[in-house]
């Protein structure tokens, strides 16, 4: 190759080079101004309170002598979207409340460290700042079942009862000697980048709900794939997920306390051997101090109240009326 192909050659890579660069830019810049113009488009559904100087998003539904307060698991990005059908079948008889957590739904984002103790204190402040007063039926899913098993043992005057969506518990890593889950820090980028807003656009049945037609509306569908397109992997998700171990072991000496009536709602399994280890046999372990526990398998995953809102609804009915 002669000096002169040489030149173009490599004068052809730098111009592919700078509009690939320039391309990017352009996205995130379009990206970043999307974002802008969706947040003051789709207003908070709830109140915002402030909470160590950020704002965090609590969302009320329903009136009735109970409070059931609805705790979301790991990387929902929008909870009181993700809750919707649930809270509607449970506001019908009780006052239903939504704390999205920092990096969740409407609330901002925080710079502090997601301990059991900073986030179950955010909440609690949160409903304090928005006038809501306890006691209260915890009802977590997921890794919120972490959050109200140091809740109940730390607060249990503020704590009447608790509903677990297949809660995850601090012994069950232990139980199932499985890893803990983790996240690498780059993915605090997809947010920021636009990477999401692509991804979702490609590939959206990902990141819905898995419920049958009609369960969720257009309208809510369609602002889950927005607020996931806010929220997806941010920095607070990612502190979250590499803080599970800590939590853990924080919690990993705690039950739930015997006077306090727990039920568990969790997935079906098909089961050959009595013997084998389960989720029913863990909960049913796990409770095994609870003067009041009841276990309810329903069909479905982890996402339960997808599925089976309206039969979660009469349980916890019957369940707060029987305690």
């Amino acid at each position: 190759m002669n000096t002169k192909k040489r030149f173009s050659f490599r004068k052809a890579i730098k111009y592919i080079s700078v509009s690939l660069v320039s391309l990017v830019v352009l996205w995130i810049a379009f990206h970043q101004i999307m974002v802008f113009f969706e947040k003051n488009k789709y207003q908070a559904t709830g109140q915002l309170v402030e909470v160590d100087g950020n704002n965090m998003h609590v969302h009320v539904e329903g009136e009735g002598p109970k409070t059931i307060l609805l705790l979301t698991g790991l990387g929902t990005s929008a909870p009181v979207l993700d809750f919707e059908p649930l809270m509607s079948e449970l506001s019908k008889n009780n006052r239903v409340v939504v704390v999205e957590p920092f990096g969740y739904g409407w609330s901002e984002k925080t710079d502090k460290d997601r301990t059991v103790e900073n986030v179950v204190e955010e909440v609690r402040v949160a409903l304090q700042e928005a006038e809501i007063e306890g006691p209260y039926i915890l009802m977590p899913h997921s890794i919120g079942g972490i959050y109200s098993m140091y809740y109940a043992n730390t607060y249990p005057e503020e704590v009447e009862s608790i509903v677990g969506i297949d809660p995850t518990l601090p012994a069950a890593v232990d139980y199932f000697d499985v890893p803990v889950p983790t996240m690498p820090g780059f993915l605090r980028a997809v947010g920021p980048s636009g990477i999401a807003r692509i991804v979702i656009a490609g590939n959206e049945e990902d990141f819905l709900p898995l419920s049958a037609k009609g369960t969720y509306s257009t309208e809510n569908l369609e602002l889950t794939k927005t607020l996931t397109v806010w929220n997806g992997y941010n920095k607070n998700i990612i502190m979250e997920a590499n803080e599970i171990s800590n939590n853990i072991a924080k919690t990993i000496n705690m039950s739930f306390p015997a006077d306090i009536p727990v039920m568990i709602f969790t997935p079906k399994e098909e089961k050959t051997n009595p013997a084998e280890k389960s989720t029913i046999t863990f909960y049913k372990e796990q409770l095994e101090n609870v003067e009041k526990n009841k276990i309810v398998p329903l069909e479905g995953h982890h996402y339960l109240h997808w599925t089976n809102a309206e039969e979660m609804s009469k349980q916890v009915g019957e369940f707060i009326s029987e305690s």
